[in-house]
């Protein structure tokens, strides 16, 4: 019985060290990003870049709307952007309403390539073979509202020479459900935190799929892909060709999110399916020419490639919190175990139990320090710490799906996710 319980105390101890790798790396990035929060905004740019604005809708009639409201308003000269709104394969009104506020439709029916990515090409090409003047190509949501100074720091960036920028991807009214504040702060870490902390060290931002502006030559270069997660892997793309995303934390998108787990239950299994596949194709690569790298020399590229793998291999946040969980609630009786047992061949292995038991401890209040941080960071208004008190149901349902994603379960194709007024 002693080696056994001696045995699974060691075993214990690895999977919490490799778990401490990963949230070391993330206060890491926490401490960074504080630092680089506290430096001086960049001054907004002048208006001098044209703008191509793109934005992918299928049966969008209800919220689109929103969004040219919302370009039309924005800080800006109207006649250095244009908006242009693929409806692809719609049943309603989409295009209709997207000429109605003024922006240029296109419509496609093509369904044996189905999904975002195919239209987006396929915008691109029409675009491309229009001769439209633009110095850079934004990709919004139909879902999507952006602060009215999204374009002058875009343009203002593109001016310093930065070829690729993420702007700051977060929830539209984030008071809606408790669901949508958890959702909110997720994002908050997600988007926020790590893209800045990431950059400040050198590292790249990442692509978030919405809110993202491109030099006009980047997309000529790389095809936009039409995978469940082409902007991850436009991402890769873009790393191993030696380009690095900035991010831009002075321009904000919101997106609508599903106000229940139910409703978001298919882009969650979409999102963490097309991780998976990502982490199984890239992180190899990644990690070869890092090494490459090292032994060239060439240290901050070999950075840069090291932390898009770290990217990859840090699993969903409510994974980190419910394997803490259990680590905890294994190494809580360890100690009061072995001082039961009280033999003299038990003292070391009690000890290794009040370290395990300190370390799991340790793994939650790092993570709570990185969660806190990210939400103090984006100034979270009070109803999404209200929402925290939820987190064991929303660890519970997402482990869930993790669960059966890694399992092979969950495997269907590209679903549009259900918006609020639909049954």
């Amino acid at each position: 019985m002693l080696y056994f319980f001696t045995f699974a105390q060691i075993v214990l101890l690895i999977m919490e060290l490799l778990l401490a790798g990963l949230v070391g790396y993330l206060l890491v990035l926490t401490v960074s990003a504080w630092r680089a929060a506290r430096r001086q905004m960049p001054e907004p740019g002048q208006p001098a870049k044209r703008f191509a604005v793109l934005i992918p809708a299928h049966n969008e009639e209800r919220l689109l709307p929103d969004l040219l409201q919302n370009l039309a308003q924005l800080d800006y000269p109207h006649e250095l952007f244009t908006v242009h709104v693929v409806a692809d394969n719609c049943t309603d009104q989409t295009a209709v309403i997207a000429r109605q506020f003024g922006a240029v439709a296109h419509e496609r029916f093509n369904t044996a390539e189905v999904g975002k990515g195919y239209a987006l090409q396929w915008l691109l090409q029409r675009i491309w073979a229009s001769g439209e003047p633009h110095d850079a190509i934004v990709i919004l949501d139909a879902d999507t509202v952006v602060s009215a100074n999204f374009l002058r720091a875009m343009s203002g960036r593109l001016a310093r020479g930065e070829r690729v920028i993420q702007a700051y991807y977060a929830v539209r009214n984030p008071g809606r459900s408790w669901s949508v504040g958890l959702r909110y702060a997720a994002l908050a870490v997600l988007h926020y935190l790590r893209p800045l902390g990431r950059t400040a060290l050198g590292g790249s931002a990442g692509l978030k799929g919405n809110g993202m502006v491109f030099a006009a030559d980047v997309m000529r270069q790389i095809e936009w892909t039409a995978s469940i997660t082409e902007d991850i892997e436009f991402h890769m793309a873009l790393i191993l060709n030696g380009e690095r995303v900035a991010f831009a934390s002075e321009a904000v998108i919101e997106a609508e999110m599903p106000e229940t787990l139910a409703s978001a239950a298919s882009q969650n299994v979409r999102w963490e399916r097309g991780r998976m596949q990502m982490m199984r194709q890239y992180v190899p690569k990644l990690l070869r020419t890092a090494g490459k790298s090292v032994r060239a020399g060439q240290y901050g590229r070999a950075y840069l490639l090291l932390d898009a793998a770290m990217e990859h291999l840090i699993p969903p946040f409510s994974v980190m919190a419910a394997l803490s969980g259990l680590f905890l609630a294994v190494s809580l009786p360890l100690p009061v175990l072995w001082r039961i047992m009280g033999t003299e061949t038990a003292v070391w292995a009690a000890n290794l139990a009040r370290i395990n038991l300190y370390l799991a401890v340790a793994l939650i209040v790092g993570q709570l320090i990185y969660l806190l941080s990210g939400l103090r960071l984006v100034h979270a208004p009070k109803n999404v710490y209200m929402a925290l008190l939820n987190i064991p149901v929303f660890v519970t349902w997402k482990v869930w799906h993790y669960g059966r994603v890694l399992l092979g379960f969950d495997s269907h194709g590209w679903i549009r996710t259900a918006r609020n007024d639909e049954a």
